[in-house]
């Protein structure tokens, strides 16, 4: 099953600088082949239901590998049975209604 995800991973205890810990899921979603897009506040993903949480599961690993005790993490995500959408299909579509 496709899914859309929403994405935000909080290791706790290391500070304020959050961009390694960041980094290091960013690699593991992208050596997964999965598609996504980082924004200011978390990662939108793209791709099949049990890849992407098999890396977010290698993200958490990560995370506590490089020092962080503690991790809270917010999932969104929605899957559909009627069509296939992508990313860009949900802005685009948001998009042409302010045209």
């Amino acid at each position: 099953m496709k899914v859309l995800v929403d994405l935000c991973i909080v290791p706790l205890g290391v500070g304020v600088s959050l961009s390694p810990y960041i980094a290091a899921c960013e690699r593991i979603l992208a050596d997964a082949g999965l598609k996504t897009a980082l924004h200011a506040y978390g990662t939108n993903i793209e791709g099949e239901w049990d890849t992407v949480f098999a890396a977010v599961k290698r993200c958490h690993e990560a995370v506590h590998a490089l020092g962080a005790p503690r991790i809270t993490t917010t999932i969104k995500l929605g899957t559909r049975t009627d069509r296939q959408q992508t990313m860009e299909d949900k802005i685009n579509s948001v998009r042409d209604k302010l045209a």
